[in-house]
């Protein structure tokens, strides 16, 4: 596959530098997804939006870890549904909790924002990666037009779900629970108190 291919740039880096290092397999994926909209390569991201139809995109997707094969096929089907349209692609960043956090409008995000906390409640409680909880959770992310969550961690997330040891599900509650940065709890107040005046 190309996508196994390193690039020039990883060729030529030095020795332990970030170019330099191995990808794993989920960077590869989204590296991959990346390619398909860089590529516009529109054939293969609608079938990627096809999630009860395994095409070809879906098996190319799962060929990058057979051992998560089911996973791969789903974050590339979450991939596409964000990318519908788009003319450059998003990597993202954060877990699925961070992201969901960007959910919202001008009265709240996040847990201020009535939808996202009831939907991360939907996710947490899951036992199984809840794949329809998911694609509405992407569809907020791109409706509200914010960066979604880092693809690849989303992958490896997925893949360990029912993992106690990692207890991704309280990670991500944690994540979307967090409490904004200090700076940014003042400047939204201060702009409140602005909106509220005028």
């Amino acid at each position: 596959m190309i996508a196994d291919l390193p690039t020039p740039a990883e060729r030529n880096a030095p020795p332990g530098s970030a170019e330099s290092r191995e990808q794993t397999r989920s960077e590869q994926l989204t590296r991959w997804l990346t390619g398909l909209v860089n590529s516009r390569d529109y054939g293969k991201l609608a079938e990627l939006r096809r999630p009860t139809i395994s095409q070809n995109a879906h098996i190319e997707a799962g060929w990058f870890d057979p051992t998560r094969r089911e996973v791969f096929e789903q974050v590339a089907f979450l991939f596409a549904v964000y990318h519908q349209g788009a003319a450059t692609p998003s990597k993202g960043y954060g877990s699925l909790g961070t992201a969901a956090r960007r959910i919202g409008n001008s009265l709240g995000y996040g847990p201020d924002d009535a939808g996202a906390a009831r939907l991360m409640d939907r996710l947490v409680a899951s036992r199984k990666p809840p794949l329809r909880h998911l694609q509405h959770a992407i569809t907020r992310l791109r409706s509200c037009d914010v960066p979604p969550p880092s693809w690849s961690r989303l992958a490896d997330d997925l893949a360990r779900w029912s993992d106690r040891q990692a207890r991704i599900r309280y990670h991500w509650a944690v994540d979307f629970h967090a409490p904004p940065p200090r700076g940014a709890a003042r400047n939204n107040r201060i702009k409140t108190t602005k909106d509220t005046l005028t």
